[in-house]
């Protein structure tokens, strides 16, 4: 019982709304990290991924959260709906890369549907204007493992071929941010046709 209260404490203290700095319109921060894709390791680059289309950037706490399990099952489940839109998605967070090849080939989660990044330093989260909460000793995943790193605010941005934010979607449940950033990625598709 205990370990259930602190997972729900420690969802819900994840689940702050999003005040993102960036807008529609707004340059998006070039980046590079290291990511894992399928559970390899793999280098990755926004600028690189804009060259095939828009590009889903999303923020998420933590792997193995409650609300970040969900989320990532959804991006998971409707990655062939943002294919079919011609838009990539790549999950961020400060997450090791050792933890997140554990997340990214899991068949509950990621699934190796599409890649996320580490952002151990937290380098990225900052140049997207992304608040970040420091995380706390004692906290635990939902596998029951400790979780030492900080948390950028759940935050999406759907960034165009032009290096722009088409828009950015935060301040909701995880399941919502997954189906708006659908939409959003749809309507762009429907602008571009």
């Amino acid at each position: 019982m205990n370990r259930f209260v602190l997972s729900c404490a420690v969802a819900g203290a994840l689940a702050v709304p999003s005040w993102a700095a960036l807008k529609p319109g707004e340059p998006a921060p070039d980046f590079e990290a290291q990511a894992s894709f399928a559970g390899k390791a793999t280098p990755y680059s926004l600028k690189d991924a804009l060259k095939k289309g828009p590009v889903v950037v999303y923020f998420y706490p933590s792997a193995y959260t409650s609300g970040c399990n969900v989320q990532a099952h959804e991006f998971a489940v409707k990655s062939d709906k943002f294919a079919a839109a011609g838009a990539s998605i790549i999950g961020v967070s400060f997450d090791s890369i050792k933890r997140l090849n554990d997340f990214s080939a899991d068949p509950e989660y990621c699934n190796g549907k599409f890649p996320v990044a580490s952002d151990a330093d937290g380098r990225i989260a900052k140049s997207y204007d992304l608040k970040v909460q420091q995380g706390r000793a004692g906290q635990k995943d939902t596998r029951g493992q400790d979780i030492d790193h900080d948390f950028a605010e759940r935050t999406t941005f759907i960034v165009t071929p032009d290096g722009k934010v088409y828009a950015a979607v935060g301040g909701m449940s995880a399941k919502q941010n997954v189906e708006k950033t659908l939409e959003a990625v749809e309507a762009f598709a429907g602008k571009r046709n």
